[in-house]
């Protein structure tokens, strides 16, 4: 299938807590002297034909960027699920082409390049509604890519079932699991989904710079 970027918009999920980070914006920490949000848009915004970013709170903080803001839809930080749904309501809205999201977490700065363009390659090929990415047999549900008709489906699970974990919600449609390798690097191979949750993942991650 080939990739019409058109119909895919994106969001960058960083409405989360970042507790184990001790609080605050964990994208906005320096990796190689930049912010770790940076490297995200880096790779992720060749991908999409937009981008918004997901993030509760005054979106001043995120000026530089460059982004329009979008704050959690549903309310009490209800986890990536309502930052899914913020972005497939903002995609609606401002993204009229779109008949996808892709989603991307903003923790992950070594994230594929081709992510998109595989995960559209597998929903073609499996007439599937939702793909998520695999690495090593772990699953990161909030990689994905979403089909934008499934978004009232989604705000009915989460306001009227509270809904809040992914693969349950997932479980209910037609999902393709797509598989990347790792990253082969000056310092040896790495999951390309490779977090910065903690203060010590950031001294890790800045051996794989290139």
């Amino acid at each position: 299938m080939t990739l019409d970027k058109t119909q895919v918009a994106g969001v960058l999920l960083a409405g989360g807590l970042s507790r184990r980070m001790g609080g605050g914006d964990k994208c906005l920490r320096d990796l190689g002297g930049r912010p770790i949000l940076a490297h995200i848009i880096e790779r992720a915004a060749p991908q999409v034909s937009t981008l918004v970013l997901n993030a509760n709170g005054d979106p001043v903080r995120f000026e530089s960027f460059g982004l329009p803001v979008a704050a959690d839809v549903v309310e009490g930080y209800a986890g990536p699920l309502a930052g899914i749904l913020t972005g497939l309501d903002w995609a609606a809205e401002h993204a009229p082409g779109a008949k996808w999201l892709a989603s991307f977490a903003c923790d992950a700065p070594f994230l594929p390049e081709d992510l998109v363009a595989r995960m559209m390659e597998a929903v073609a090929a499996e007439d599937a509604d939702l793909a998520c990415a695999v690495t090593h047999d772990r699953t990161h549900p909030v990689f994905g890519l979403w089909r934008l008709s499934l978004r009232d489906d989604l705000r009915r699970a989460m306001l009227e079932e509270e809904m809040r974990k992914v693969d349950r919600w997932t479980a209910r449609h037609r999902l393709v699991e797509v598989d990347f390798s790792d990253l082969d690097t000056a310092a040896g191979p790495l999951d390309p989904f490779f977090n910065t949750n903690r203060p010590e993942d950031l001294e890790e991650a800045a051996r794989y710079l290139p």
